[in-house]
């Protein structure tokens, strides 16, 4: 069961004083009682001076173990604490698409620094992943899996998996290979259970068969388990020859990263900020986006001086500037967050794009006449200005269904072009937003202004 916040400080502060005092054999005790997931949380709630003697009490097996609860920074930071001789220790224990995915997005000097030590056949699959792209499936797949020839019988096949008992943990397909190596069938272990001992192996496998290339990207990897509920998927090069399996548990870390950077720069927050993050690092990853948000806020100064005159004549049209704005802005970032979720999980195709933003433009209309409405009775009992109600509302109308269109389409554009749909922000989309609305806004009130004054 997991720790309580509670007691989890309360097993920090317990840590810290072994630490001080130098008390080794109840430090140790006191990290043989504690499970993995328990211990990066420790690692995390230490002062920097006392992590050195803390790494070093932890046995190796279970600092491994420990290792997989850390992102990549911390990893490599408790890699370098611990020293070149533990840390090939570290590295050569570990499972190689684990280390695969810590080496990806460091330099190749330092890659060759790390690994320098390993075993000459680990150091051959980590180069050889290492030439895949940061986000292809190959980076992430698993070569311990196990494979049979097709002229395999099914008895033959249940030895050799008894006598690859190690590989349990991937055990749930047996992937069947022909004379080239090439992937031509797959067979579960139920089927396999429950076909006959004498049987070809050949005769009972599945020959349509859900796979991917290892140049296929992480993210339409996790797509294809999600969609299918796979436990894993075989991967094979441009010859379809087998080169490894991806498991479902090594694309959840993928989705909950990438889940993360979308928010990051959906918020434009930046790079990773977390509650570790120094106060100007935090400051110096924020401020280039709202500097550029910075200047096209100005342009939405620019436009109400435009209508200075018209603002003059019916100072009531500046009591609700604030609520047009939000509302647009507003109704753009719901249709942003929309169009990026279902980015994540399908594929867009043309037809699809343009259902979806037909939807968003039925749902832009069905909010701007509900809300304009509202909106219009609400100005009409305040001001006693008929006109005035009318303006407001019919400005909310248009600018919703504009925002919520914005919303949809933004996200769309980017995404057909290759880009990454999160970077169409919620405060771009919402600083966009507010300079078309008091376009509208000031544009339909000038028209009027002369029913207004």
């Amino acid at each position: 069961m997991e720790k309580q916040p509670q007691s989890r400080d309360h097993i920090a502060r317990a840590l810290i004083q072994l630490l001080r005092d130098g008390n080794i054999e109840s430090l140790s005790k006191a990290i043989d009682s504690m499970e993995p997931r328990e211990l990066s949380a420790q690692y995390r709630r230490l002062p920097r001076k006392r992590i050195p003697l803390f790494l070093e009490t932890i046995e190796t097996e279970k600092l491994i173990s420990m290792l997989a609860f850390l992102n990549k920074k911390e990893q490599l930071h408790v890699l370098k604490v611990v020293g070149p001789i533990r840390s090939t220790e570290l590295l050569d224990e570990m499972k190689s698409e684990d280390l695969s995915y810590l080496l990806s997005d460091l330099p190749d000097k330092q890659v060759e620094k790390l690994i320098a030590e390993l075993r000459q056949e680990e150091k051959r699959n980590i180069r050889k992943r290492m030439k895949y792209p940061k986000d292809a499936a190959g980076r992430i797949m698993v070569t311990n899996y196990v494979w049979v020839h097709q002229s395999y019988s099914v008895s033959q096949t249940i030895d050799k998996l008894k006598h690859y008992k190690d590989f349990a943990h991937y055990l749930n397909y047996v992937y069947i290979i022909n004379d080239e190596k090439q992937l031509i069938g797959v067979i579960s272990y139920r089927d396999l259970l429950l076909a006959q001992p004498d049987e070809c192996i050949a005769d009972v496998m599945e020959t349509s068969i859900a796979k991917v290339l290892d140049t296929t990207t992480q993210a339409e990897v996790a797509r294809m388990i999600g969609r299918y509920d796979f436990v894993s998927l075989p991967v094979v090069n441009e010859d379809n020859i087998l080169v490894g399996i991806i498991r479902a548990d090594e694309v959840f870390d993928i989705v909950v990263s990438e889940a993360n950077r979308d928010i990051e720069m959906l918020f434009a927050s930046g790079k990773e900020i977390d509650f570790h993050t120094k106060p100007f690092v935090a400051t110096y990853r924020r401020l280039p986006w709202l500097i550029l948000l910075l200047f096209i806020g100005l342009v939405s100064g620019s436009i109400i001086s435009r209508f200075e005159a018209t603002l003059e004549a019916v100072v009531a049209l500046a009591f609700f500037m604030p609520l047009i704005a939000g509302m647009t802005g507003n109704t753009g970032t719901q249709s942003l967050a929309v169009v990026v979720r279902g980015l994540a999980s399908e594929d867009i195709t043309f037809r699809a794009a343009l259902k979806l933003i037909l939807r968003e433009l039925i749902v832009g209309v069905s909010l701007g006449i509900i809300c304009g409405v509202v909106i219009s009775i609400i100005a009409f009992i305040w001001q006693g200005s008929m006109i005035l109600g009318l303006v407001v509302g019919s400005s909310l109308l248009c600018t919703l269904i504009i925002g919520t269109i914005a919303g949809t389409v933004i996200p769309l554009i980017l995404n057909k072009f290759k880009v990454d749909p999160a970077v169409a922000s919620g405060p771009l989309i919402t600083t966009i937003n507010d300079i078309l609305s008091l376009l509208i806004y000031f544009g339909i009130a000038t028209m009027f202004l002369s029913k207004l004054t």
